[in-house]
């Protein structure tokens, strides 16, 4: 009825997630109406990111309330919803560019495919609510700027990477202080955010039309002036 497969059902119960009323006299598994909730919550929370274990501990630490738990829900949808909007006016204007025979770039394709994929797969919920709340308090025009910022610190990391310079220089620090200024506005110094983004740029073979081996040089470059920096 709920569409959770058996499987799913027996596995919770092998693990002591989800464990049945009663039994019946052929075996099988009883739920009473307790049961559906507590599955609710379990899919519920697994929607919103959590793992199997710490669903468990929530649920038997009751961490959250049924009520708090459908909120989160309810934010969640509410959060991919605007998402599928946003998504919703990037097709609706490459359409009216191909019904009107206009030149669609790859670069429009591109961003379509990167809206479906690719920040989902490196942000949870809440992360990618804390971005959302990053992008309304830094503001669209800073935002732009920062974009027109970031081809111009690379080339300029590249050129140090050309002449040999030492990621101890002052010229070095400078650079991985301006580097580290930006990654900051965007991810508001939020750790886990910062962690995800790394991921992303490491994983992901083209972000941003920067080829990842490309790449490669600037971040460890980065990586050694700060390093140089602590010590």
């Amino acid at each position: 009825m709920t569409g959770v497969s058996v499987r799913t059902l027996h596995h919770y119960h092998a693990i002591g997630l989800l464990c049945p009323s009663a039994r019946a006299e052929n075996g099988y598994r009883l739920y009473d109406a307790n049961d559906v909730v507590r599955l609710q919550q379990i899919k519920s929370l697994r929607f919103l990111g959590f793992s199997l274990e710490e669903v468990r501990q929530c649920l038997d630490r009751r961490v959250f309330t049924g009520q708090h738990i459908i909120e989160m829900n309810l934010h969640r949808v509410r959060q991919q919803i605007e998402k599928g909007r946003h998504l919703c006016a990037q097709l609706e204007a490459v359409r009216a560019q191909l019904e009107s025979r206009q030149p669609v770039s790859t670069q429009d394709f591109v961003r379509i495919v990167e809206a479906i994929t690719m920040t989902e797969k490196y942000f949870d919920a809440e992360q990618m609510a804390f971005l959302e709340e990053r992008k309304r308090a830094v503001g669209e025009d800073r935002i732009r700027e920062v974009e027109a910022q970031w081809p111009r610190l690379m080339a300029e990391v590249q050129t140090a990477i050309d002449n040999g310079t030492d990621p101890a220089s002052e010229e070095a620090q400078s650079l991985a202080k301006r580097w580290m200024g930006l990654v900051s506005e965007f991810t508001g110094g939020n750790p886990s955010v910062q962690s995800s983004l790394s991921r992303m740029y490491e994983q992901e073979p083209n972000v941003a039309g920067n080829e990842r081996e490309k790449m490669r040089p600037l971040f460890d470059f980065i990586t050694r002036a700060q390093q140089a920096t602590k010590s």
